[in-house]
C-alpha cells in the first residue's frame, strides 16, 4: 500500500504556522485545486496551502477570464478540495464582484466559505482601498489572504494582464491589507525587486506568482505547473511535468486498442 508523503510532515497549517515560517526563514508552498482528487494528491505532497481560485473559470470552466465564475461555482469545488485536505490550509477566492460590492456582502460570502465547506480562510483582490472590507471581514472571525500587484478581476480595468511596477502604491497596498488584519499577501506579476522591497515591507508572509524568488512562498495555477493546461502559458511558469500529453497518449492508446479489438480480453471480461 502507497504511504503518503505528508504522514511526516506538521500537522495542519494555519495562519499561526504560516507566520513562523515566516519568522524562521523557511519557505511556502501554494498551489491551486479545484477538486477532490488533486487536493488530496497535493496534500500528500505536502503543499502548504491549497488555493480554490477563481481561476477555475478559465482552467476547468474554458472562459477567458475569472469574471463569469460565480460564489455558488467556488462553494461547489471547495467543498470537493475541502473534504481532500488533511494537512494544507485551503483558502478559497472571493469571486467577481463578492469582493466589490457593499461589505456585508463580502462577509457574507466569506461566511459561507466557512460554513458551507471546511475550508478555512479566504482571498480577496485589492489593497489600500479594500482595507476597510478586509478590516470587517477578520473582525467577523474570517482569515482573509490579500492580493495586491495584477489583479485578474480587475483585467477591463487595467486593460489587460501587465507587469505592474508602481512600488510605492504596491507597498502602500501591502501594508495597508497587513494593518487591516490580512493574515498574508498574495503579490502578483511584480518585477523582482519590487517583489522583495513588498516583502521587506510587512512582517506578514508574502506569496509570490510571477514575484521573483525573494518572497515567504510562491504559488502557481496546478495545472500550468503539470502542463495540462492549453493555449498562453505565463513566462514565469516552470513546468514540472507534461500531463496533457501523457493523457492524450494513454487515449490515444485506448482508441487503437478497441479499433484493433485487443481490447477487452479475456483477461477484462467476466466469466
Amino acid at each position: 500500500m502507497a504511504v503518503s508523503t505528508s504522514e511526516n510532515l506538521p500537522a495542519r497549517v494555519t495562519t499561526r504556522s504560516l507566520q513562523k515560517i515566516r519568522k524562521d526563514g523557511g519557505n511556502i508552498s501554494m498551489l491551486t485545486a479545484y477538486d477532490y482528487p488533486t487536493a488530496e494528491v497535493l496534500d500528500e505532497a505536502g503543499i502548504d496551502i491549497l488555493l480554490v481560485g477563481d481561476s477555475l473559470a478559465m482552467v476547468v470552466q474554458g472562459h477567458d477570464t475569472t469574471l463569469s465564475v460565480t460564489m455558488d461555482d467556488m462553494i461547489y469545488h471547495a467543498k470537493m478540495v475541502g473534504r481532500a485536505a488533511k494537512r494544507s490550509m485551503v483558502v478559497v477566492d472571493l469571486p467577481f464582484p463578492e469582493g466589490q460590492l457593499e461589505i456585508m456582502r463580502s462577509v457574507e460570502a466569506g461566511a459561507r466559505v466557512l460554513k458551507e465547506t471546511t475550508c478555512h480562510a479566504v482571498k480577496l483582490e485589492g489593497g489600500a482601498e479594500q482595507a476597510k472590507r478586509i478590516e470587517t471581514i477578520v473582525t467577523a472571525g474570517i482569515p482573509v489572504m490579500a492580493h495586491v500587484g495584477l489583479r485578474p478581476q480587475n483585467i477591463h480595468v487595467d486593460g489587460g494582464y501587465r507587469v505592474q511596477r508602481d512600488l510605492p502604491t504596491l507597498i502602500e497596498d501591502a501594508k495597508a491589507a497587513e494593518q487591516a488584519g490580512a493574515f498574508a499577501v498574495l503579490v502578483e506579476c511584480v518585477p523582482s525587486d519590487v517583489g522583495q522591497a513588498i516583502t521587506e515591507a510587512v512582517k506578514v508572509p508574502t506569496i509570490g506568482i510571477g514575484a521573483g524568488p525573494h518572497m515567504t512562498g510562491q504559488v502557481l495555477v496546478t495545472h500550468d505547473m503539470i502542463g495540462f493546461n492549453s493555449g498562453y502559458l505565463p513566462s514565469f511558469v516552470r513546468q514540472y511535468s507534461d500531463v496533457r500529453t501523457t493523457i492524450r497518449d494513454a487515449a490515444v492508446a485506448y482508441r487503437k486498442s478497441i479499433d484493433t479489438g485487443d481490447f477487452p480480453t479475456k483477461q477484462e471480461s467476466f466469466r
